[in-house]
């Protein structure tokens, strides 16, 4: 069901429309949500960066039975291919010779398991949970450039909070572009929840301000929004992102909660500056790493985690509607080196 306000007048109070809960969006034939079922499915999505970094690992692993600088050599190739960093690369090394300083590392297989620990601890560090509010609804914006799958991502997103059955309402503030307008109303009706929209060209700040206050009138747990794709160039877009978080925060108190980085894994190394700059332009909170199933340098989630001191908070696998992981450091880890 698709709710459009063409204007920007506040709509009026309404009942609480809770939506379905014991239907939720419709899963793949035979998907499960066990944590089994979790865990194959991202062992599944690095198969990619599984085969350059393990297979590379494996070898060491087999040749060596006392680590030396030539081990460590070959290791910091595997890792460097896999695009988790020069910087982040440089420290797992040393942590490792200093390791190896206090007490020999006998056997690639006890490198492994120190390698794992290290991913796992750098993984972890930046972790917290989501913001928590006092009275609904939750304000998540979705930000990032074009192309990096922003609207999808809001769909798969409310499908995930239908799952843990939260309440959800689109917001399609992303309104420089009809394709993403429409965009969005498909991933609405597919995940049962409503879209809150206007015309292409109107003002993003207003359509926000519709959002929120019939989240309010409808007691909504999560408010997600999708907003233009914004270079750190394009001052003027940087600007309207400024208002609608001024707005966001008028109408819900501490909002918007949390802002998502939506970032494409394939780009690797090469998005990291401008991640850095949404991080520091946009006040990012955490990370969505789309399209990590097509890529062999899902290593980039370690980078992301040491190199912009941010949480991983969800990873897109494929593009079906479940296709968004909740992010786990240790069942990422153990996907890519084996458990």
């Amino acid at each position: 069901m698709i709710t459009l306000f063409t204007g920007y007048d506040t709509p009026e109070p309404e009942e609480k429309k809770k939506q379905d809960k014991a239907s939720p969006p419709e899963t793949r034939e035979g998907e499960t949500a066990s944590k089994g079922g979790i865990f194959a499915r991202m062992r599944e999505a690095v198969t990619r960066t599984r085969e350059t970094l393990s297979t590379r690992i494996e070898g060491i692993v087999a040749l060596t039975r006392t680590v030396d600088e030539s081990s460590l050599a070959d290791l910091e190739t595997a890792l460097l291919s896999s695009d988790i960093g020069v910087q982040t690369t440089n420290e797992i090394l040393e942590a490792l010779r200093e390791r190896a300083r206090r007490r020999a590392i006998e056997g690639g297989e006890e490198l492994r398991d120190l390698l794992k620990a290290q991913l796992r601890a750098i993984l972890e560090a930046p972790q917290r949970p989501m913001v928590e509010v006092a009275r609904p609804p939750r304000v998540t914006f979705l930000v990032g450039v074009n192309g990096t799958g922003k609207t999808t991502t809001s769909g798969k997103l409310a499908a995930w909070y239908r799952g843990q059955e939260r309440t959800v309402l689109l917001c399609a503030a992303d309104t420089f572009r009809a394709a993403a307008i429409e965009q969005l109303e498909v991933w609405a009706a597919r995940s049962g929840v409503d879209v809150i929209k206007t015309r292409q060209g109107g003002d993003p700040a207003a359509v926000l301000y519709d959002a929120a206050t019939a989240s309010k009138a409808r007691n909504i747990d999560e408010l997600i929004v999708d907003t233009a794709g914004r270079l750190h160039t394009k001052t003027g877009l940087m600007d309207e992102l400024d208002k609608m978080r001024r707005t966001a925060n008028r109408l819900v108190p501490g909002a918007p909660h949390e802002v998502l980085l939506v970032m494409d894994a394939t780009t690797g190394q090469n998005g990291l500056q401008q991640a850095r700059l949404f991080t520091q332009l946009a006040g990012a909170t955490g990370i969505v790493l789309t399209k990590l199933d097509g890529t062999a340098k899902g290593g980039i989630a370690v980078a992301i985690a040491r190199e912009l001191n941010l949480p991983v908070r969800f990873v897109g696998v494929g593009e079906q509607m479940t296709d968004l992981l909740e992010f786990s450091p240790a069942e990422f880890v153990d996907a890519l080196l084996g458990s």
